[in-house]
């Protein structure tokens, strides 16, 4: 427990200590002296700008990349102008700012992504100073130039440039600046020797920091907190004030005594912790400043770089790395010296418990008489969290499962999630990964995305490991990570398609959420299209197959791809496609190849596209459909001469296909069309575009019974077809006497029932008696029930002697009439016995 408090010191209520992260992995002949430094939060990738050794015309800066352990990631020599400022966005993107106002974009392997530009009003003026700030809509760039005035970029991702208002005296670059994010927005606050003013869109505002007075001199050096709560100001009196940064409230004001402006000014606080601090750094100097007038003070031997964390201050330098933070309250209460809180005892409790001492029984008697176990034991469980050293985690956890063994009601989730982080934590915190996050690091960063910087820095299998072991579920985990592998894989150059298609299939599997054609699309995008074929052969979705092979113009494939899918959307999608890229010739040829495709845009063209349909079947010397189709033109043409003209063409396709039906038929047709256009020129019948049985009842409507009667001769229209029209048509115009004739002319093929139902449509009784006699006997008694002879048709149904009659007569007979009911029921009785 010494050993634990060896390196604490205190700041006023509080204790500050220094933990070793690494010995830096890195060689640095000069350690990080003239060179242009920037490191990502959170455990983050440090970059470094080194200017060559033996500068020379042909000498250029040379820029690294390595992780927080110090491992090289990348290093290239600086090809482009001169760098202002480096710094990470929040993805772990490297920008560099240049004087120029471009600002180059790099990934953390030193590869090239984008650029943008500050303006083009800074091209022409220099940048002198630039920042890299972090808010809730992203990354953001703010430079100050030689014209003495200030360009914003809130969010980088989502480039909007403000030029913010003039500052009155300022001339070049300010005294000290900082970017502040309040309130959802994004302003400046800077000095120029005494005078403090904030920036914002549309105003400068002059302000003056609560209890700072004149004699605090000019303020040469300004920092604002990671949250951006709180802000910290250097005067060139050594005068240090701290307050929010709002400027409505301040926390304290410490002399010093140094007169020098830091190279360096930090925040160091911890979440919720009420006694922020700031780390000052100099030459050989680093310096703790709480609200209180306490300092601590650390003798600095090389170069270092501050970098601002959540929870704490990392210092970096060209030997080792460590992390200076307030330590958490629960850390004190357990590690102080002869500390009686309830996680000191039981700690102690667990120490005499492996050692066999009685004084285990003691400690836990103890703290079982203040009720406070469960207290215990979750003290062991917090602090856990908060040390950085694997050994003391185990210390403290293995007490709190030795405490929990003395309860019973107590709920084991804080411990079993605890040490499934810490596992995670110390995992990732090995050198050769190099993340040294803290547990409130972790917390806040989430899970998922330090899944996804592990992926980023392509840690595939320890990536996996912790999805499998945390029990994410595939799509959010395991697959994620694969997909991400699999595009990383098929941009290996130094592998074969055939051996990196075989390494996803088998990695990759039917892994749940992994799309093979977006793994496909990657390597198209690095040029490797048969590779990309190889993968999609893979992918089980042709609707997610056919898109991306008709990006790569292989339309067959994805034609057959379609057809094989089942899907006609699909199919319609790629034909479609397909017609507007090719020639019709080579489209034609294409669809041939396959029916399944060819029949379906032969619908859609019938539908749609006539003129193709008519083109299709010429293509496939198809006679039949083409004789087809021009019969269904000719219905849609108006002029006459044009729908014979169709009407021949179909005939001659209909021989061409040996259809001697279809082409007489439509011969017929043209016949018939002749013969209308001639009668509608001579007696003005409107007949044209009729069908045969319309023109012959319009004609008998009209009352020309020759030209209907020719018209039944010529076109062989059947004897019972024609009756029934000429008798409809003469009972509808009442012509009685026509009809009389028409019935006397030739036996009718229809029967003469038809005559007495026709004449009683039209309520002539009288006319429809005449045509009785002439019914056959089988329909007789119908015909006298039509015109209402109950008496005829009795005696007809009692000479016929059938049951299925006489009842009919039965029916319509009325109650009254006894006599003619009683002689049908004796009929009836009569035929029921024989």
């Amino acid at each position: 427990m010494a050993f634990i408090t060896a390196n604490w010191n205190p700041l006023g209520e509080a204790f500050y200590r220094k933990t070793e992260l690494y010995e830096m992995c890195w060689n640095l002949r000069d350690g990080l002296r003239d060179s242009l430094v920037a490191a990502a939060p959170y455990g983050g990738p440090i970059a470094l700008l080194r200017e060559p050794l033996r500068r020379s015309p042909s000498s250029r800066p040379q820029l690294e990349i390595y992780s927080a352990s110090g491992v090289s990631i990348a290093s290239f020599p600086w090809k482009s102008g001169p760098v202002v400022q480096l710094g990470w966005t929040v993805s772990d993107e490297l920008l560099c700012i240049q004087e120029d106002g471009s600002v180059l974009i790099y990934d953390l392997f030193g590869s090239f992504k984008r650029h943008f530009s500050m303006g083009q009003e800074v091209m022409h003026s220099q940048v002198l100073e630039a920042k890299v700030f972090h808010s809730p809509y992203g990354t953001g760039v703010a430079i100050v130039t030689a014209s003495s005035r200030f360009t914003l970029a809130t969010n980088i991702d989502d480039l909007k440039l403000r030029r913010l208002p003039e500052v009155p005296g300022l001339q070049g670059k300010p005294t000290s600046w900082v970017v502040l994010s309040q309130d959802r927005q994004t302003k400046v606050l800077m000095s120029n020797g005494p005078e403090l003013y904030i920036l914002d869109n549309t105003s400068c505002t002059a302000v003056v920091p609560p209890g700072l007075g004149p004699q605090a001199g000019s303020i040469v050096h300004m920092a604002v907190s990671f949250s951006y709560k709180y802000l910290s100001l250097f005067t060139d009196t050594g005068h240090l004030w701290t307050g929010l940064s709002n400027l409505q409230d301040k926390l304290s004001e410490v002399d010093t005594k140094k007169t020098t402006p830091p190279k360096q000014m930090v925040w160091c606080r911890r979440p919720r912790s009420q006694q922020p601090s700031v780390v000052l750094m100099w030459d050989r100097l680093l310096m703790v400043v709480g609200v209180s007038q306490d300092t601590i003070q650390f003798p600095l031997e090389d170069p270092c770089v501050l970098i601002g964390e959540l929870d704490g201050v990392r210092i970096i330098s060209s030997a080792n790395q460590e992390l200076l933070q307030e330590v958490p309250l629960v850390c004190q209460d357990i590690f102080k010296i002869a500390s009686m809180a309830p996680g000191a005892l039981l700690l102690e409790a667990h120490r005499e418990y492996q050692k066999s001492s009685q004084k285990a029984d003691e400690y836990l008697r103890e703290i079982k008489e203040q009720s406070m176990l469960g207290e215990a034991v979750r003290q062991c469980v917090e602090a856990a969290g908060h040390e950085y050293d694997s050994n003391t985690q185990k210390s403290l956890l293995r007490a709190a499962s030795f405490g929990k063994c003395f309860l019973t009601d107590f709920s084991p989730d804080a411990f079993v999630s605890t040490c499934r982080e810490l596992r995670v934590l110390n995992a990732v915190r090995e050198r050769g990964v190099g993340l040294p996050l803290t547990h409130t690091q972790f917390k806040q960063l989430t899970l998922q995305v330090l899944i996804d910087r592990l992926v980023y820095r392509q840690f595939y299998p320890l990536a996996i490991e912790v999805c499998r072991y945390l029990k994410i579920p595939d799509y959010q985990g395991v697959s994620r990570v694969l997909k991400h592998w699999a595009s990383c894989k098929v941009q290996q150059k130094d592998l074969s398609d055939e051996a990196i298609a075989r390494a996803v299939c088998v990695k990759v599997g039917d892994s749940p959420g992994v799309s093979y054609s977006d793994i496909a699309a990657k390597a198209y995008e690095c040029g490797r299209t048969e590779l990309a074929i190889k993968l999609l052969d893979s992918e089980a979705r042709s609707g997610e197959q056919v898109p991306l092979l008709l990006k790569m113009k292989k339309s067959q494939l994805a034609l057959s791809k379609a057809v094989e899918s089942g899907d006609t959307d699909l199919v319609y999608t790629v034909v479609t496609y397909l017609k507007n890229e090719m020639n019709r010739g080579d489209f034609f040829m294409t669809l041939r190849n396959q029916p399944v495709a060819l029949s379906l845009y032969r619908q859609f063209c019938k539908l749609q596209e006539q003129e193709t349909l008519k083109d299709l079947y010429n293509q496939d010397d198809d006679h039949q459909e083409l004789a087809n189709y021009y019969v269904t033109a000719s219905y849609r043409e108006k002029r006459l001469d044009s729908r014979l003209s169709l009407l021949q063409s179909a005939v001659d396709e209909y021989n061409k296909a040996k259809n001697e039906f279809s082409a007489k038929a439509t011969e017929e047709e043209m016949r018939l069309l002749r013969i209308q256009r001639k009668l509608d020129e001579e007696k003005g019948a409107g007949l044209l575009g009729l069908s045969l049985q319309a023109t012959i009842e319009a004609l008998l409507a009209l009352g020309l019974h020759k030209q209907a009667e020719q018209l039944y001769r010529d076109f062989r229209v059947p004897d019972k077809r024609f009756w029934w029209l000429k008798l409809k048509s003469l009972a509808e115009k009442e012509e009685w006497e026509e009809l009389e004739k028409f019935s006397k002319s030739k036996k009718s093929p229809i029967g003469y029932l038809a005559f007495v139902e026709v004449c009683m449509k039209s309520n002539n009784k009288h006319e429809a008696k005449k045509y009785v006699s002439k019914v056959t006997p089988e329909q007789r008694v119908k015909a006298h029930l039509a015109v209402g002879d109950l008496e005829g048709a009795a005696d007809a149904a009692i000479e016929r002697k059938s049951d299925s009659e006489l009842a009919a007569v039965l029916a319509k007979c009325p109650a009254s009439d006894r006599q003619l009911v009683d002689r049908l029921n004796r009929a009836a009785a009569t035929a029921a016995k024989k």
